[in-house]
């Protein structure tokens, strides 16, 4: 493994081979790329061609076949020590109401079709999970532009202007 330290204008010489000295346990290289550039990172770009010629021993904690909700489960659970999650919260699909599909032109009851999850959001305070289906929004029905662009205060009357 190879760690790079980046030297910042207060690094002192002392706290890099103090840094260096701790992290002795990887392949530790001071890199000044922050303040001369790539001038300043060619140590570490030395330094990781050559950590490339070593052979690996990487392993991913998954098994590639797995499920995506399990690698995430075991990535949390392994790599974060996260003990719970929230899968026992319920769903709140967001997709179009035009179409069973996450396509409003596809009309009917369709079949064999695949439906896009795009995002994911998690409402914990009303206790449920949102995948969003395409390209919906989360809060239908509020306008283009929004109204605080058209309320003003008129200085001269005192009156709030704009906001019927």
């Amino acid at each position: 493994m190879l760690r790079s330290i980046s030297a910042m204008p207060r690094s002192t010489g002392y706290r890099l081979s103090w840094l260096s000295t701790i992290e002795r346990a990887f392949d530790a290289v001071v890199s000044k790329h922050w303040a001369q550039g790539g001038e300043g990172a060619v140590d570490l770009a030395k330094a990781l061609v050559k950590a490339t010629e070593n052979p690996s021993h990487f392993k991913f904690l998954y098994e590639l076949n797995r499920p995506v909700k399990e690698k995430i489960e075991t990535i949390a659970r392994e790599m974060y020590g996260a003990a719970e999650g929230f899968g026992n919260l319920p769903i709140c699909m967001a997709k179009t109401p035009l179409s069973l599909t996450a396509d409003p032109n596809i009309k009917g009851a369709p079949t064999g079709f695949t439906l896009p999850i795009t995002d994911m959001s998690i409402s914990v305070g009303a206790g449920f999970i949102i995948p969003l289906t395409g390209t919906i929004s989360k809060m239908p029905g509020l306008p283009t532009r929004p109204a605080i662009y058209d309320i003003d205060l008129n200085i001269e009357t005192g009156e709030i202007e704009g906001l019927f």
